[in-house]
């Protein structure tokens, strides 16, 4: 089977800090300075308060699995050599909820409520996509 190459992540000014980070290896998330809620995706107002005072700041990378699917038959073929594979919606411990994938020898067994801790996957180019694998499974 042909594996063509997975498509490598598209960074736009609100996004630029967050893969500019996952090249090194580090996850970052958004803070709101006026209510404090942190939230994952990058966009440049809060959703809770709409304030435009944000910062960056590291997420240690842990969390746990809120839902998942195993993924059968990929949407694109360039995914289809990579089925199965497992979309999954972790909840980071500082708070918000981002959608990733379970890797790993053992993705296919995860289960609602595992811990993950993330992972880069290199996908060409310097671009580096954060990952989850499952933790003390």
């Amino acid at each position: 089977m042909d594996v063509s190459p997975l498509p490598a992540p598209v960074a736009n000014a609100d996004s630029q800090p967050y893969w500019d980070a996952a090249r090194e290896r580090r996850l970052l998330i958004r803070k709101c300075n006026v209510c404090g809620t942190m939230h994952f995706m990058p966009r440049h107002l809060c959703p809770s308060c709409w304030s435009d005072q944000l910062e960056w700041v590291e997420s240690r990378g842990a969390g746990s699995v809120h839902s998942f699917t195993i993924v059968r038959r990929a949407p694109l073929a360039s995914f289809g050599a990579h089925a199965p594979y497992v979309v999954a919606l972790i909840d980071l411990d500082e708070g918000p909820r981002m959608l990733t994938n379970i890797v790993g020898d053992d993705a296919l067994s995860v289960r609602i409520g595992d811990r993950v801790g993330v992972t880069f996957e290199d996908r060409g180019g310097g671009a580096m996509l954060p990952q989850f694998h499952r933790v003390n499974a």
